[in-house]
């Protein structure tokens, strides 16, 4: 089962949303995307990165709190690696969902936060049907 890096997500203070876009959008070139509406209660600030991977910079206060630091895999059969993760002994969790994008969580074997996720659909496009 082959896995590729979907995203990245790393935090950012509070009142840094200027910055944060200086810096990706300004001086590193990457493009602001919408991120999905289910995740509206979340302060977050998503770009483009190269033709499918994207960078998530999420608000975390106080920033010390390593939580919700994580990297994303896109596979193949997310209910296979599901099973084969729990199989191995680790423990996945499911969070909020994404419109087009069914994920879940899993500690990988550092204690390091690793999302696992399939493309279904263009995220926009999924919920704007739910709309």
């Amino acid at each position: 089962m082959k896995a590729r890096l979907q995203h990245v997500s790393i935090p950012r203070p509070p009142g840094s949303d200027a910055v944060a876009r200086a810096f990706f959008g300004d001086l590193l070139g990457l493009e602001e995307i919408p991120p999905p509406d289910s995740l509206g209660g979340m302060d977050v600030i998503w770009f483009q990165v190269g033709d499918d991977a994207e960078l998530h910079v999420f608000l975390e206060d106080p920033l010390d709190d390593p939580s919700n630091r994580h990297f994303c895999l896109v596979v193949d059969d997310l209910a296979g690696m599901r099973g084969k993760l729990s199989q191995a002994g680790y423990a996945p969790y499911d969070v909020e969902g994404i419109p087009g994008r069914p994920r879940f969580f899993c500690r990988g074997p550092f204690g390091n936060i690793i999302e696992f996720t399939t493309i279904e659909a263009d995220y926009l496009q999924a919920q704007a049907k739910l709309d």
